[in-house]
């Protein structure tokens, strides 16, 4: 069964304390298909200009992914540039060029509209509300979102939350969404706001998943010893989420039996995106070493009948 991801695709400059690469393949939906691919089929719909390399195309068509929904359009791809800090957590964007995405109009190609499990991956709302006025019944929807959006389309977000079956965002914009301090508070107010299920992201400590009835999961990340790039974690947790509903759920509606197995996948494939530069590791993980991962992740956090 298809996931269909729409979000961004970019090109970008990243810089940490120890390395700095330029003109890596990034965006939301970038990140969230290849890692989606790893469990099913995917249908991407994105941007790019006419500088964007075809080594990337070719990289999307290798993991069986559907580019009937990717627009090529003259002029530059979305450029974003950004700086960690030592402790990895702390990220300074250094500059921001929308180039052909600033006009970005999703437009979902014939087949694609009865996609059953969809991932609005970050983009603004507007954009989100789009897509769903698009598709035909699908089974979940799954929507993240971005501090940024929560500033200037607070209204427009709400709207959107309302519509969806999920809503992923990290701990902070679930603080700043709220006004709650607490994340048990927040999560339950945002699930009072209309989604079923609601993952709050905790980066390095896990993902908190709010369930009906209140079902609750503590997830903790996966113990790594070196990081090397954070960039995409989040999106690669929300792709590898999707996909791994989209290879479970044949029939019947998707439970939070489903999603704590979901979180987990998802948590595994945000730990091997970080151990390289943009997807370069993403590019090489293959299900025998996910499968092995997420048996020792079951393991050493005790995860119960997972």
């Amino acid at each position: 069964m298809p996931v269909l991801i729409v979000g961004s695709i970019a090109l970008d400059d990243i810089k940490t304390q120890l390395a700095e690469h330029k003109n890596l393949l990034g965006g939301s939906a970038s990140y969230g298909a290849v890692s989606a691919s790893n469990f099913s089929p995917v249908n991407l719909v994105g941007i790019v200009g006419e500088d964007f390399p075809q080594e990337h195309i070719e990289l999307f068509r290798r993991r069986g992914i559907d580019l009937g929904g990717l627009q090529i359009v003259p002029g530059e791809t979305f450029r974003w540039s950004g700086e960690y800090m030592w402790d990895m957590n702390v990220r300074e964007t250094r500059s921001v060029e929308l180039n052909v995405f600033e006009h970005f109009t999703p437009t979902l190609p014939d087949g694609y509209h009865a996609t059953p499990i969809v991932l609005l991956a970050n983009i603004a709302p507007d954009l989100q509300h789009h897509v769903l006025n698009q598709v035909s019944q699908p089974r979940f929807v799954i929507a993240d979102t971005m501090d940024l959006w929560i500033n200037i389309a607070k209204e427009s977000l709400e709207k959107l939350v309302a519509r969806v079956d999920m809503l992923i965002l990290n701990d902070g914009e679930a603080r700043q969404f709220t006004g709650e301090t607490s994340l048990i508070k927040a999560g339950k107010k945002i699930r009072a706001m209309g989604p079923q299920f609601v993952a709050i992201k905790k980066g390095e400590h896990g993902c908190l998943l709010f369930g009906p009835e209140a079902k609750y999961f503590s997830c903790p990340a996966y113990p790594l010893e070196d990081i090397h790039d954070p960039t995409g974690a989040g999106d690669s947790f929300a792709g590898g989420l999707a996909g791994y509903l989209a290879s479970t759920v044949k029939d019947g509606e998707v439970t939070f039996e489903h999603l704590k197995k979901a979180v987990v996948y998802g948590s595994v494939l945000a730990s091997y995106n970080v151990e390289a530069f943009s997807l370069e590791r993403l590019k090489t993980v293959d299900s025998a070493q996910i499968d092995s991962r997420y048996d020792l992740f079951r393991h050493i956090a005790h995860f119960e009948g997972l």
